[in-house]
């Protein structure tokens, strides 16, 4: 009798790969596969649930930051002291407040400010549509930044977009079906609440008082003409010490803002770590799953604030972020901009190239003293301003002259024959030919935004170069 044949399903493949017409052979690939073979053992679960609520918690964090942090600076900017700093441009609930005067070193509402324009502010919760007038700016540079609640930038009303000729926006909540207004023009909302931002051009030196006439022309009014003194924001939770007081905030935030149609599969993955639209509950949460999320919350800013790095390309030693008003997918930049870069504007209105190190790549410090020279004044249809900001609370740096910016409207700003501008960066005042450019640094670490408003296509196309950053002998 002959042995019966046991065949294994490889060498079965292989005989028939063999049988197979001349030129078909084929072998049969083999993968890894890790899973196949990876235990349930306690230690491997913990070890899995733990990485499971490390990556959605971080996930979370950077989707749901803009939220949470203009829920934030909302409550912030209605807030108003008393008395009122002139540089405060803060305002009650569905009411326009101005700064009337520029930022300084003691202004702290706004990380990274400006020294440039005086800033407006105004919080609308949108229970109506509200009309937006604006007077006639005479070609003055400003804008009027429209942010949702995820801090995207749906609208500009200005002088690029809009022109600087007097005009009525009217405001629109998400849904709203009424008729538009003869002479206005509608600009839909996707949240419920906006943020209405602004910024209005003031030079060095100028009598300001024109300029403080012309801010009491614009106003923001609902359309029904009806006002209510009294409205406010619900306050926020007490979260106290709470390790996942951020969750409990989003999950706030959430019930007032709705969720964006593409962002619904993965807000529908965080129910494994307790967050829901109806809140977050962090009861029934193992310890491994705990323990990832409170990682996560630590690493949370670092992953943002890499994203610079990452998505942002490099000229001459200046991280060069484009896309500030149509992030798309990008969670942790639109995170970045919402927190120290909040109100951040389109490359078309603004640029914002930054600078953390020196041509040999080492960290600005005061310490040191440094030139930046640029071949020409950057290329701009508005103006431009080279800024100074503390590395460590990223804000203005007090000095001796009160200087905070050397830029277009810097008086006796020398500039040299062949149109190059000299500017020291150094704690100390300099001596020589170039101390009237003098940008005063503080002691310690520092970084500088070179802002250009309203950039020609030579700088965004990079025909205009960067200008490079040098340790001085």
């Amino acid at each position: 009798m002959k042995p019966t044949l046991t065949w294994s399903l490889p060498l079965a493949v292989f005989l028939v790969a063999c049988n197979a017409p001349s030129g078909t052979f084929a072998a049969t690939p083999v993968y890894p596969d890790e899973l196949l073979t990876t235990p349930g053992t306690p230690e491997v679960v913990a070890k899995g649930l733990e990485a499971d609520g490390y990556a959605l918690a971080l996930s979370a964090y950077t989707w749901g930051y803009p939220l949470v942090r203009m829920e934030r600076v909302m409550r912030d900017y209605i807030d108003v002291p008393s008395p009122k700093p002139p540089t405060s441009y803060r305002a009650p609930l569905n009411q326009t407040g101005w700064a009337t005067a520029l930022a300084t070193s003691d202004a702290k509402d706004m990380p990274t400010a400006n020294n440039d324009t005086y800033y407006m502010s105004t919080v609308l919760e949108l229970s109506e549509p509200y009309v937006l007038t604006v007077p006639d700016t005479r070609d003055r540079y400003y804008v009027v930044d429209m942010f949702n609640m995820w801090q995207e930038l749906e609208h500009y009303v200005g002088r690029r977009v809009t022109g600087t000729k007097a005009g009525r926006y009217l405001i629109a909540p998400p849904g709203w079906k009424g008729k538009t207004p003869a002479g206005m023009k509608r600009l839909d909302i996707s949240t419920n609440k906006v943020w209405l931002w602004g910024r209005l051009q003031v030079k060095q030196g100028e009598d300001t008082a024109p300029v403080l006439a012309l801010q009491k022309q614009f106003s923001v009014k609902p359309l029904s003409g009806k006002t209510s003194a009294a409205a406010s924001l619900p306050p926020l939770p007490d979260i106290g010490n709470d390790e996942f007081g951020f969750f409990k905030h989003l999950a706030f935030a959430l019930k007032s803002t709705d969720i964006k149609p593409a962002d619904k599969a993965l807000f529908a993955q965080f129910e494994r770590i307790g967050l829901k639209k109806e809140g977050f509950d962090p009861g029934k949460l193992s310890e491994p799953t705990r323990k990832g999320m409170a990682r996560a919350l630590k690493d949370g800013p670092a992953v943002a604030m890499a994203s610079l790095a990452s998505t942002s390309s490099v000229r001459n030693g200046w991280n060069w972020a484009t896309g500030l008003d149509s992030f798309g997918y990008n969670y942790p930049l639109r995170a970045l901009v919402a927190g120290p870069y909040l109100g951040g504007q389109g490359e078309r209105e603004a640029m914002y190239p930054i600078r953390y190190t020196d041509s040999d790549g080492k960290e600005l410090s005061g310490a040191n003293r440094y030139v930046v020279k640029l071949s020409s004044a950057p290329p701009v249809n508005a103006f431009w301003s080279l800024t100074m900001y503390n590395a460590d609370d990223k804000m203005l740096v007090p000095n001796e002259l009160n200087r905070y910016k050397v830029g277009t409207d810097t008086q006796g700003l020398k500039v040299a024959a062949d149109g190059s501008i000299t500017i020291p960066i150094q704690a100390a005042k300099p001596d020589g030919e170039n101390s009237a450019n003098w940008l005063p640094a503080p002691n310690g670490p520092f970084y500088v935004i070179l802002r250009m408003y309203q950039p020609r296509p030579e700088v965004l196309d990079n025909t205009w170069k960067m200008p490079q950053l040098t340790k001085a002998p």
